[in-house]
C-alpha cells in the first residue's frame, strides 16, 4: 500500500472511531459489531460493481462528488456509523480502488474485534481463529473446498458457516466466513492472519510453535517468558504437535522463524555438506 492509501486508511479509521465514540455506552458493542458486518457487505457490493468501485476511488473526481455517490448507494441501507465510515473513505485519495476495498475490510475486522473486546471475548476469538486455521490446514478436502476459485464465494461461506455453527463466537464466525469468501492467500494463512490481528489489538505478538512432542504447562510458561523477553511485549503461544520434527521446536513470530528442531538441524547439515 502506497503512502496515499496509508494516509487515507488513517483518516477513514479516525472517522470510524469518531462515529462509534458517539454511540451511547449501552449500545456501543452492538454498534461496533453491526458496523463490522455492514462494512463487509459494502465491500461485497463494490467487488461486484466495477464501475462503482472505480468511481468511488477516482482521484480526478471531487471528494464531494464521490461522497454523494456513496450516499446515493448506501444511505438507508446501513447504520449511521457505517455510512459515516464509507463516506469518509470515499472522500480520501486512494492509490487504487483495491486499497479502498481492502481498507474497508480491515476496518470491518477491527470493528468486530472491538465488539469482542467489549465483551471480554478477544482471547477466545484469537484462539478459535488459530485452531480453525489448524483444522483447515489439516483437512485437505476442506482446504480445497474453501480455496477453489471456481466455487462461488457464497458457497464457501456457507460451507464454513455449517462447520462453525454453534461451536464458536459470533465474531469468530463473521470474521472467518468473510475471509474465506474473499481469499487472497491459503485459507489457513488467512485465518492465522485474523488471529494475529486479534492479538495485535491487545498489543501482543503471536508465536506459532511446532513441537515434536506436546509441551507441558511448565515448558509452555518458560517458552512464553523467553519469547516475551526477546520481543519486548507479551507473546501468545499456539503450539502444534508435529512428530516429523523428530525433536525440538520451530517457532515463527511474524516473518521470523527460529528452527531448533532436529529435522531443521539435519536439513542444515545436509545443505552444508553439498
Amino acid at each position: 500500500m502506497y503512502a496515499a492509501s496509508r494516509e487515507a486508511l488513517t483518516q477513514t479509521r479516525s472517522a470510524l472511531e469518531s462515529a462509534l465514540a458517539g454511540v451511547s455506552a449501552g449500545a456501543a458493542t452492538a454498534a461496533a459489531a453491526q458496523t463490522g458486518a455492514e462494512l463487509f457487505t459494502a465491500v461485497e457490493v463494490l467487488d461486484g460493481q466495477r464501475t462503482l468501485r472505480a468511481a468511488l476511488a477516482d482521484p480526478s473526481a471531487p471528494a464531494s462528488v464521490r461522497q454523494a455517490l456513496a450516499d446515493q448507494v448506501f444511505s438507508g441501507k446501513v447504520s449511521a456509523e457505517t455510512l459515516a465510515t464509507i463516506d469518509a473513505a470515499a472522500g480520501q485519495d486512494w492509490s487504487t480502488s483495491a486499497d479502498l476495498r481492502n481498507s474497508l475490510v480491515l476496518l470491518g475486522r477491527e470493528s468486530l474485534l472491538r465488539a469482542a473486546d467489549d465483551q471480554n471475548q478477544l482471547d477466545t476469538v484469537e484462539d478459535e481463529l488459530f485452531r480453525l486455521g489448524r483444522i483447515v490446514a489439516g483437512n485437505p478436502d476442506l482446504e480445497q473446498g474453501l480455496s477453489d476459485r471456481a466455487r462461488p464465494a457464497s458457497a464457501k461461506r456457507e460451507l464454513l458457516a455449517k462447520l462453525l455453527y454453534g461451536k464458536v463466537t459470533a465474531v469468530t464466525e463473521a470474521l472467518a466466513t468473510q475471509a474465506v469468501g474473499r481469499l487472497k492467500s491459503a485459507p489457513a494463512d488467512a485465518l492465522n492472519e485474523l488471529s494475529e490481528l486479534a492479538a495485535a489489538r491487545r498489543d501482543k505478538a503471536v508465536a506459532h510453535v511446532r513441537s515434536a512432542t506436546a509441551l507441558s504447562e511448565a515448558q509452555t510458561e518458560r517458552l512464553v517468558e523467553t519469547l516475551t523477553r526477546t520481543y519486548g511485549k507479551p507473546v501468545t503461544v499456539h503450539v502444534e504437535v508435529d512428530p516429523e520434527l523428530l525433536g525440538g521446536l520451530v517457532v515463527r513470530v511474524g516473518d521470523e522463524v527460529i528452527d531448533g528442531s532436529a529435522a531443521g538441524r539435519l536439513a542444515s547439515l545436509r545443505k552444508n555438506l553439498k
